[in-house]
């Protein structure tokens, strides 16, 4: 029997390392690649084709739940274990609503990890037990939201916007940001001038602050997605 393929998504070396070496000690699990940041992900996963890939959402250049949301988007079967140290609704919203197949803290043993990588690939979920308590309590308030008829206002950003929204924050200059993501720069202004009119932001500190303010650099992007 063929074993479960994994790939790591970590921004720190020592994190991936040691998942690693846990997961090596499991006979049914291969690690066939490591990407440091959410870019990297992505093209690996389409490069490798893992069964599993094992995300961080706090990501550098692209982060975990874009990461998650471009590589579902091209391989619907790959299914995904978020592995992170932020367990609130913020992030746990947007996960489920991408489509993850398991939500993990970073206190969780090997075993429990070793755990959901194979319950994920048999189509199951698997989350940990205050992530399956924050999934219980959002159910309950959307319940409650639609009985009182909630008309919330989102922002909808495409995938590219966003992208462009975290190099912004992450202090990233245009021309870097057009060689990072194979565009012009001209384009680059252009995704500025249109996220600078959704947003009603008209200066780069403007949308910095947003960004920051909507955890975008941690990863806990609450926009809704085109």
């Amino acid at each position: 029997m063929k074993p479960i393929t994994v790939l790591l998504a970590d921004d720190h070396n020592v994190v991936r390392e040691g998942l690693r070496t846990l997961l090596q000690m499991e006979s049914d699990i291969e690690v066939v690649g490591e990407a440091e940041t959410g870019r990297k992900a992505v093209q690996l996963t389409k490069e490798l084709l893992p069964a599993v890939v094992v995300m961080d959402l706090a990501m550098p250049l692209l982060n975990g739940l874009e990461a998650t949301r471009q590589i579902l988007k091209e391989q619907p079967a790959t299914r995904i274990v978020i592995l992170s140290a932020h367990g609130d609704d913020a992030y746990v919203e947007q996960a489920i609503e991408f489509g993850v197949a398991g939500y993990l803290i970073k206190q969780t043993s090997a075993l429990v990890l070793a755990k959901a990588i194979r319950e994920v690939f048999k189509g199951n979920k698997f989350f940990s037990p205050s992530i399956a308590r924050e999934i219980e309590n959002r159910q309950q308030r959307s319940f409650h939201g639609r009985a009182r008829g909630s008309d919330a206002r989102t922002v909808r950003l495409t995938s590219r916007e966003i992208e462009i929204l975290q190099l912004i924050a992450e202090g990233t200059a245009n021309k870097q940001a057009a060689a990072e993501l194979g565009i012009s720069i001209k384009t680059v202004e252009k995704h500025r001038q249109h996220l600078m009119s959704k947003l009603d932001i008209h200066d780069t500190a403007g949308l910095t602050r947003y960004a920051i303010a909507e955890g975008l650099i941690e990863s806990g992007v609450r926009m809704t997605i085109e």
